[in-house]
C-alpha cells in the first residue's frame, strides 16, 4: 500500500474512533478529560490536508496518561489535589508527538499520583477492562485508563509511566503490548513524579510497529530532563548493538529462565502459557538457560521501602498554598495538632497515597533509615549487579565494575503477572483485606524497574483465549533487541 493510500486509511479509522469514545467512556470510564469532537475532527482534517505521508504517526490517536502535564487541559494525577491544576508548559513527550502529526484524544484514568495496580485508587472511579465487555474487571495499574483506551481500539497507542510495572501490568490484563524502555531513553520533563528515580515513559499498543515508531521518535536526549541519556551513552549503546548483529551467532537467542520468577501464586494457565511460550522458542532452535538471580527475592519489599520514600519527599510541595486544592472550612483551623497544612492534606489526599507518605517518612526518620532504607539501596545495587553478571550485552553504566564476560543470555523470559485480570470485587476486597495483597501485584515487574531495565509485556495465547502477559528483559540500553526479541515471540504464538 503506498504512503498516501496509507495516510487516508489511517485518517478515516480515527475519524471512526472518535465516533465511538463517548460509548466507552460510559462503559469502562477511560478518560479523566476528553478534548471536544469538533477540535479533534478539525485536526485530524488539517493534518490530512497536510498531505504528510511520510509522517508514520500522521491521523494517528492517541492517549496521555493523567499525570504528564499539557497545557490545554488539567493534569490531575487522579487526584483530589490536583482537581483543577493547569499547567503553565507542554510536556516535551506530548510536544514531540504532535510536532509529528500525532493527534491527542484526551487525558487517562490512573491510579492516584502512580500508586496502585489495578486503576482503581482514583477520584474519577475504577476503569475497566473492555477485554471483558459483560464482567466487570481490573485494567491494571496505574496506566489502565491508557491500556483500556488502546484496547477498546479507541487510540492507536497511548503513553504511560512504569514505576514499578505500571505499563506492563496493565498491558497484560488488557491483552496489549506494553513496553518500557531502559531508565532515561524517554524525557521525564512534564511527568509529575511518584519517584524520579524509577518512573519511566512507556508506550502502549495493539502492534509492535506502532510501539517502535512511537519509540524512534520519543527516544532522544532532552536537556531538560537531568535523568535523561546523554547522546554519548547514546552513541556507545549504539557501538555495543551493532556489535550484538555482528555475532556469527546473532540468530540463536540464549533465553534466560530464572527461577526465582517461578513463584507460587502462579496461575495455572500463567504457568502453562510461560513454558509453551519457552518451549516454542527451544524448537525454534533458541537455546533456554535456568539461571538464577538471588536478589529478586528481596526486590518487592526493597521496591515498596525505595518509592514511598521518593514519594514522601516529592509529595511534600503539594500544601494548598502554591497550587491545587486546599480544605477551606469556617469551623476548622489552619493547623491540625500544630502541623500547617494537614487538614488539606488529609482531605487532598487518597488513603493509598497518605499510606505510602507515612511509609516513606517513616523509612526516611532517623530511627528506620540505616535498616530499612540504606538496606533497599544495597539489595537495589546488588540486583544491579547480578543481572550485569547475566547479560552478555555490556552495561555501560557498569563499566569497569564487573567482569562482563561471564554473562550467559540474552534475555529473560517470565510472566508479566500472577494472574489473568482479576474481577474487580475480588481485588477490592482483598486490596481492602489488607494493601500488601495489591503489592504482591507487582513482584514480576519490579526487579527490571529497580534496575531500570528495558522490558516489554505482551501478550501470549491461552487455553481458554485469554491473553497472558509475557514479559521479555533485557540488558540496560539492549531497547531494540528487546522489541526484535518479541517480534520473534510474537511470529512463535500460533
Amino acid at each position: 500500500m503506498s504512503s498516501s493510500l496509507q495516510l487516508k486509511e489511517t485518517f478515516l479509522k480515527s475519524l471512526r474512533s472518535l465516533d465511538k469514545i463517548q460509548e466507552c467512556q460510559a462503559k469502562y470510564n477511560i478518560f479523566t478529560s476528553i478534548r471536544p469532537s469538533s477540535l479533534l475532527k478539525d485536526k485530524l482534517n488539517k493534518i490530512h490536508d497536510l498531505g504528510n505521508a511520510d509522517g508514520k504517526l500522521s491521523c494517528q490517536l492517541a492517549v496521555i496518561k493523567d499525570n504528564i502535564v499539557t497545557m490545554s487541559e488539567p493534569t490531575t494525577c487522579a487526584s483530589k489535589m490536583l482537581r483543577d491544576y493547569r499547567s503553565p508548559f507542554e510536556s516535551t513527550i506530548t510536544k514531540i508527538l504532535e510536532e509529528n502529526g500525532t493527534v491527542i484524544i484526551g487525558k487517562t484514568n490512573l491510579d492516584e499520583f502512580g500508586m496502585g495496580s489495578a486503576t482503581t485508587h482514583s477520584i474519577f472511579g475504577a476503569t475497566l477492562n473492555p477485554l471483558f465487555p459483560e464482567e466487570k474487571r481490573v485494567a491494571g495499574g496505574s496506566s489502565g485508563g491508557t491500556a483500556a483506551a488502546v484496547a477498546s481500539g479507541l487510540a492507536n497507542f497511548g503513553i504511560g509511566t512504569d514505576t514499578g510495572g505500571s505499563v506492563r501490568l496493565p498491558a497484560a490484563y488488557c491483552g496489549v503490548l506494553g513496553f518500557k524502555p531502559s531508565y532515561g531513553r524517554i524525557s521525564r520533563w512534564g511527568v509529575i513524579a511518584y519517584a524520579q528515580s524509577l518512573d519511566t515513559v512507556g508506550i502502549i499498543a495493539n502492534d509492535l510497529d506502532t510501539v517502535r515508531e512511537v519509540y524512534k521518535i520519543l527516544n532522544k536526549y532532552d536537556v531538560k530532563d537531568p535523568t535523561s541519556l546523554d547522546p554519548e551513552k547514546r552513541a556507545e549503546i549504539d557501538d555495543l548493538v551493532s556489535k550484538e548483529y555482528s555475532r556469527p551467532d546473532r540468530n540463536i537467542l540464549k533465553i534466560g529462565v530464572a527461577e526465582e520468577f517461578n513463584v507460587s501464586d502462579l496461575s495455572p494457565e500463567v504457568s502453562k502459557a510461560w513454558f509453551d511460550c519457552l518451549s516454542k522458542l527451544q524448537k525454534a532452535g533458541h537455546e533456554i538457560i535456568k539461571i538464577s538471580i538471588p536478589s529478586i527475592k528481596n526486590s518487592l519489599p526493597a521496591y515498596y521501602t525505595l518509592a514511598p520514600a521518593e514519594a514522601s519527599s516529592n509529595l511534600a510541595r503539594y500544601d494548598g498554598i502554591r497550587y491545587g486544592f486546599r480544605f477551606s472550612d469556617s469551623s476548622s483551623k489552619d493547623s491540625e495538632n500544630g502541623v500547617l497544612f494537614a487538614p488539606t492534606r488529609t482531605k487532598g489526599f487518597g488513603d493509598e497515597v497518605k499510606r505510602r507518605i507515612l511509609m516513606g517518612t517513616y523509612n526516611l526518620s532517623s530511627e528506620a533509615f540505616e535498616n530499612n532504607f540504606i538496606k533497599a539501596q544495597l539489595i537495589r545495587k546488588q540486583l544491579r549487579v547480578e543481572f550485569d553478571q547475566i547479560f552478555r550485552f555490556e552495561n555501560i553504566l557498569s563499566r569497569n565494575k564487573v567482569n562482563d564476560s561471564t554473562g550467559i543470555i540474552d534475555f529473560l523470559i517470565s510472566p508479566t503477572s500472577m494472574t489473568a485480570a482479576p474481577k474487580l470485587e475480588d481485588f477490592e476486597a482483598k486490596d481492602h483485606s489488607s494493601p500488601t495483597n495489591s503489592y504482591v501485584n507487582d513482584v514480576l515487574t519490579i526487579p527490571a524497574s529497580l534496575a531500570g531495565l528495558p522490558t516489554i509485556s505482551i501478550p501470549w495465547r491461552s487455553s481458554n483465549d485469554v491473553p497472558i502477559g509475557i514479559q521479555i528483559m533485557g540488558q540496560f540500553g539492549d531497547d531494540d533487541r528487546v522489541l526484535q526479541t518479541s517480534e520473534i515471540l510474537k511470529s512463535l504464538d500460533v
